[in-house]
């Protein structure tokens, strides 16, 4: 429980400033102007009074033991200061100085020395590097930033201090409510999953928005943002992911993955909506804050413009909404009190005459209309518009069951407007493509919470099998599990493999492939060749044994050439398959959220289009057929322009049991089935080739 933090009866600003533009300073000033109603303790040896508060000498003067203890004071004097404070039995602790672990490794000697004391204290401390908080509905402003917003629903936890200052900032000039305001800088001890279980069950918390530069525990971010999104709304802007994605991978999985994949495949396992650009952020937290989450994704807009209706149109249409043409009944209604000219389809056009009345007419007629699940007015101020009794009149006629957002288009012949809308908790966008963003997010985060249950299926699996190749690599020191192995680790998870051989010489070869029935193909074998097509490495569609001959000595003459230093232990003779549709199906384990599974069409698909999508592991069975279904190729799979569908279901359940292998083993770190071979529904769908990688042992 974070009280004595977040909710303090009493507060202690030890380093209290006479000096205005010091932190000291400010933060009891602040104190002061927010109307916190508990005691406030100004603290420095060198004043008798500050802003009229009598100053103590030191944390053991206070005639009490105080909640929290904000610290103000220079990096030199810190440790000591908190020595004091512990001293003192404070109940926690902000730290707003600067120059730690951000500055250098001394810095972050000294972070983890205090962070230390605190933690055998058992006294919980935000910061370093933090600006402080705020809690407006507890009348708190513990901060040093030069605004305070308005009252309101939306909870901000940020890493940023200057950011922080920023969304503060911003949120007052735009009359948007905040509820608590939490700058955790360094996470010398308290981080973002702290405070996300915190504001989870804050009742004043509508929604929670977040800035994070990075995660130190994905496993319990998950599990506190799920929890989080399960009660209210989370949405978070992530950044500093792309140089962090950079990383030598062997399979084609890991090369795609990076760390921006994982934290799109992680926030959509919470539930969590991802935040793209400052500007989406509070678009995001703005509409989740003020308006009931639609129960489905049918959009109606209404407009006295027809260029904007159709910027509407376009950006639903590609962000995944619908709108859907009003039924007859709502047709008619709407002729009866629109002009000819009007548009009755959907958007509803009311044309550039409407005044409120004629906007209104429209609106209480959709309003009541079973057609739609959301509503976006858009107005132009035209002469006849009355933005300001526009704007009055949506409120106070909207009755709260679907939600209504506004995009009031100008300048300053809308900014009343637009206030008034804000003040009567109606969203108002800028553009037409930002409020349809906005309500896409709500359509996901309600389709999340309406979820079904999510159940991991469990194969019956030869685990024996696989502890046995592992364990003959470790032996061995290989990293690189090849093909051979690879599919002998697949068939203990029950994929089907087509019949194969390793050998050594041509004569093996041919005799192998009389045993296993003709065509064959031939594949050379070495853990140092990952990417075999590239040396030439392969031979298809072998008919006689003369064929089989010659291609065992062409492959092993090649290796030799291409990379002489090779270890080559032989070729591979397997079974020629039936001919499908080529996917990929991989894993790779991020280092903070675990296994990632991915999927995606072979060939070009893969290599340049990149038309993959990721989840995390495990997944379901409904959550499989998701991952086929997001990608811009699943049409392919399900049968165009005369071609035949493909068994989806093979597809899901090999995806189920990579995900539980990679699950069992944590030391398997990326695998790829490329090309897994998938026939026609109750055809034959097999693995032609695989490889996996290790992970390091720890001795090395």
């Amino acid at each position: 429980m974070l009280e004595s933090l977040l909710r303090p009866q009493s507060v202690a600003v030890l380093g209290a400033s006479r000096s205005p533009g010091k932190v000291g300073h400010e933060v009891l000033a602040n104190l002061q102007a927010g109307g916190f109603e508990g005691a406030i303790y100004a603290v420095n040896p060198g004043a008798d009074e500050i802003l009229g508060l009598p100053c103590y000498p030191d944390m053991s003067s206070l005639p009490e033991p105080v909640d929290l203890c904000l610290v103000a004071l220079p990096v030199s004097k810190v440790e000591a200061a908190v020595k004091e404070a512990l001293a003192a039995r404070v109940g926690s602790m902000v730290i707003l100085t600067a120059g730690f672990k951000e500055v250098g490794e001394d810095g972050a000697d000294l972070e983890a020395r205090i962070a230390g004391l605190c933690q055998q204290h058992r006294v919980r401390l935000m910061g370093p590097n933090s600006v402080g908080l705020i809690n407006a509905h507890h009348k708190l402003n513990a901060t040093f930033a030069p605004v305070m917003p308005p009252v309101g629903g939306i909870s901000v936890i940020s890493q940023s201090g200057a950011l922080c200052v920023a969304i503060l900032d911003w949120a007052a000039s735009q009359g948007i409510g905040l509820g608590m305001t939490v700058s955790f800088g360094n996470k010398a001890d308290l981080n973002e999953v702290d405070f996300l279980e915190a504001l989870a069950r804050d009742d004043e918390t509508r929604v929670i928005a977040g800035y994070l530069e990075s995660i130190d525990d994905g496993e319990r971010f998950l599990a506190a943002a799920q929890e989080a999104a399960d009660i209210k709304p989370v949405v978070i802007l992530k950044v500093g992911v792309t140089a962090a994605g950079a990383k030598a991978a062997s399979s084609h999985t890991g090369s795609l993955a990076g760390a921006d994949i994982a934290y799109w495949a992680a926030f959509k396992r919470a539930g969590v909506i991802r935040a793209e650009t400052f500007e989406s952020l509070f678009d995001y937290a703005q509409v989740f804050a003020m308006q009931p989450l639609p129960r489905g994704r049918r959009l109606a807009v209404i407009t006295n413009a027809g260029g904007p209706g159709i910027m509407a149109a376009d950006a639903a249409e590609g962000s995944g909404l619908e709108l859907v043409t009003p039924d007859a009944a709502t047709q008619e209604a709407l002729r009866a009190v629109l002009p000819s000219a009007a548009s009755v389809a959907n958007p509803i056009d009311v044309i550039g005459d409407a005044d409120p009345d004629r906007y209104m007419a429209a609106f209480e007629t959709i309003q009541t209309s079973a057609c739609s699940d959301a509503i976006l007015v858009i107005a132009t101020p035209q002469n006849m518009t009355r933005p300001v009794e526009l704007a009055g009149r949506l409120a106070q006629a909207h009755e709260g069951k679907k939600p209504l957002v506004a995009a009031f288009l100008g300048g300053d012949r809308v900014e009343e407007a637009r206030r008034l809308l804000t003040s009567l908790n109606i969203p108002n966008y800028s553009s037409p493509e930002r409020a349809v963003r906005a309500l896409r997010g709500m359509v996901d985060y309600a389709t999340w919470r309406h979820r079904p249950p999510r159940v991991v299926m469990r194969f019956p699996v030869n685990r024996r099998r696989v502890e046995r190749v592992i364990r003959w690599h470790r032996r061995m020191k290989l990293r690189q599990i090849g093909e051979v192995e690879g599919k002998e680790i697949l068939r203990a998870y029950d994929f089907t493999i087509p019949m194969g051989r390793l050998v050594e010489t041509s004569s093996q070869a041919v005799e192998a492939a009389n045993q296993i029935g003709y065509p064959v193909v031939l594949k050379i074998v070495s853990p140092d060749i990952i990417h075999k097509s590239d040396v030439g490495g392969v031979r298809l569609s072998l008919a006689t044994a003369e064929q089989v001959r010659d291609a065992f000595d062409l492959l092993m003459l090649r290796s030799t050439r291409s990379l002489p230093e090779a270890r080559v232990r032989g070729v591979y003779v397997e079974a020629m398959g039936k001919r499908g549709r080529e996917v990929i199906l991989g894993m790779t384990r991020d280092p903070q959220f675990g296994p990632m599974l991915m999927f995606g069409l072979g060939g070009i698909f893969v290599e340049v289009m990149k038309d993959v999508t990721f989840h995390l592991a495990p997944i379901t069975a409904d959550e499989a057929m998701q991952m086929l279904k997001a990608t811009r190729s699943y049409s392919l799979l399900t049968g165009v322009r005369g071609e035949l569908a493909v068994d989806l279901e093979a597809i899901a359940g090999g995806l189920q049991r990579i995900s539980q292998l990679s699950t069992d083993y944590p030391e398997i770190v990326e695998l790829d089935l490329n090309p897994f071979i998938v026939g026609q529904v109750g055809g034959e769908s097999y693995v032609a080739d695989a490889r996996m990688t290790l992970g390091p042992q720890e001795e090395e």
